[in-house]
């Protein structure tokens, strides 16, 4: 079963880790940064964890940039794209997760029972949540080190990391209680599938018109 703790210390520390030292891959290695829980594996979940982990790092720093008004619009198109295929990928692995908790109660021959009722969201979707709320507490923290700002940001943004710290505590808690039910067969779990359109040729009506008035 995946372990909550260890997915918010993944999820603290890599944060520091990214925002600190260089990498020498556009999304770093996830196998480096899980060697200390002694699992190297491509596979394990914590990887993929990682994986997933790393787009919404990616995608947070372009929504930052897609906000500044000092950047060309060519820059700004350039972001949007981007913030399209990090989105793309940050969704592929929130599925990658919960295929992996599909495939361990396969292996640990769990099944629901029949009464058994679904969670409206999935400990993947979870996962994704304390990912961004790592996030965010990290930049938020950040902001009080800033030698620019008076007692009213201050204020401001302590409130709010107490805020986040609450938050982070009940979804940390409500995912273990999550796991805790499904591996113990009294819920039922699913990867939600969300089948975007927009970066899909054959969907997109303005991508399939744009091609057929040119062909």
């Amino acid at each position: 079963m995946i372990d909550v703790p260890a997915v918010n210390q993944l999820h603290t520390s890599t944060v520091a880790r990214w925002h600190n030292e260089p990498i020498d891959q556009p999304y770093g290695d996830p196998l480096e940064a899980i060697a200390n829980t002694g699992d190297r594996s491509p596979n394990s979940v914590l990887a993929i964890i990682c994986q997933q982990h790393q787009y919404n790092y990616l995608l947070w720093h372009q929504e930052d940039i897609a906000r500044s008004v000092d950047v060309s619009e060519a820059q700004i198109a350039q972001v949007k794209r981007n913030i399209d295929k990090y989105n793309q990928a940050r969704n592929d692995w929130i599925e990658k997760v919960d295929d992996w908790i599909t495939a361990d109660l396969q292996r640990k021959q769990i099944q629901a029972a029949a009464e058994s009722k679904l969670n409206t969201e999935t400990p993947g979707s979870s996962i994704d949540r304390l990912s961004i709320m790592a996030l965010r507490i990290y930049h938020l923290k950040e902001q009080l080190e800033r030698s620019d700002i008076d007692q009213a940001h201050i204020d401001k943004v302590t409130h709010r990391l107490a805020v986040c710290g609450l938050q982070f505590a009940d979804l940390s808690n409500s995912l273990s209680e999550l796991l805790a039910d499904i591996y113990s067969g009294t819920k039922r779990h699913k990867t939600y599938r969300q089948m975007k359109m927009y970066n899909d040729p054959s969907l997109n009506p303005y991508l399939y018109n744009r091609q057929a008035k040119t062909s």
